[in-house]
């Protein structure tokens, strides 16, 4: 896919809104071959998709033989909105916390005693983490008011043309 055509579907006003939530489905392929997906806490930082995993997490060694994924975020309301993005893994060791981790993890309303607690004890488990940077090389919106699924649209095509013959 062009990457003129990504940025446009990225821009669109229903994928800022989801590329604005706070929960993505990262796929990737393991070793052996066999799917894994894992939900995770993501940044947009309006180029690429940030996401952020502790030193020894099993998915690293993964990305590193292979480090294409595909990235699903979508909505738990009718009619449903769903994001779906593929791309590169870039992994980058960085000491510490990453920003991206922090403000990534806004997931749960917490007080602001429970996220000064919740900060001290991620400062106090992670002494470096992993920055899985992911740039989109492919993108595709399904609103199902302006794109329906490939499948469901060669339905109703083949309905269409059955019913005007």
């Amino acid at each position: 896919m062009d990457s003129t055509e990504v940025v446009r579907i990225l821009s669109l006003p229903y994928s800022e809104e989801l590329l604005a939530r706070d929960i993505l489905r990262m796929a990737y392929v393991a070793k052996d071959g066999s799917p894994r997906i894992v939900p995770m806490g993501f940044v947009w930082n309006g180029t690429s998709i940030v996401v952020c995993t502790t030193t020894n997490a099993p998915k690293l060694r993964h990305l590193r033989e292979n480090p294409q994924v595909a990235l699903t975020i979508d909505t738990e309301v009718f009619p449903p909105k769903i994001l779906l993005i593929r791309g590169d893994a870039d992994l980058e060791l960085v000491d510490g916390i990453p920003d991206e981790y922090m403000s990534a993890n806004n997931v749960y309303s917490m007080t602001d005693e429970q996220r000064t607690e919740w900060e001290k004890e991620v400062r106090s488990l992670y002494k470096q983490m992993y920055r899985i940077t992911i740039t989109p090389t492919w993108a595709k919106l399904i609103d199902f008011e302006t794109t329906l699924p490939s499948a469901v649209a060669e339905l109703i095509e083949e309905r269409t043309t059955r019913e005007g013959a």
